[in-house]
């Protein structure tokens, strides 16, 4: 087995119990191994939402949400599949094809409905996600403040980023 270089960015689980956000910042081998992020996930046990937020390398993120029977899954850029392990495993997970190497253009793959029972419909995170001129942390921040948790998340951030 090859070592992986550290992937940089930041891996935040959210939950929502009883009314209240919850974040906490996940193992870093959330970044590189999507089995790892959805297993310490799915260890969160919780009768309210819990979903991941992944930011890898200032390139794009992945929101990942265990439900019944497997995990809904959202990429902000399918083509990142082409240079990071992570993002061509959520395309196998959702059992779609990588991009060809001459496709620069951008678009998401999975579920862009993941967050819409906690007020964030599909539309406006397609709107999100097509804001290329932002950093994906900045994305991520601006799907926390629609959905709620952006006190939390502002509060775990200076922790985690390098």
């Amino acid at each position: 087995m090859t070592e992986q270089e550290p992937v940089n960015g930041f891996a935040v689980a959210v939950v929502r119990e009883d009314g209240r956000w919850r974040c906490s910042k996940m193992d870093s081998s959330a970044l590189s191994e999507l089995d790892a992020a959805i297993t310490q996930l799915r260890q969160l046990r919780s009768t309210g939402a819990v979903f991941g937020l992944l930011a890898v390398d200032e390139e794009f993120f992945i929101i990942l949400r265990p439900v019944p029977g497997g995990v809904a899954l959202l990429l902000s850029d399918a083509a990142a599949a082409l240079d990071y392990d992570i993002a061509a495993d959520v395309l196998d997970l959702l059992r779609i094809e990588p991009p060809d190497e001459e496709d620069d253009e951008l678009w998401p793959e999975g579920d862009l409905g993941i967050l819409a029972d906690l007020g964030m419909p599909s539309h406006e995170l397609q709107i999100i996600v097509d804001e290329i001129d932002l950093y994906p942390d900045e994305q991520l921040q601006m799907i926390a403040q629609r959905v709620g948790f952006i006190d939390e998340l502002t509060k775990l951030l200076p922790t985690i980023q390098a």
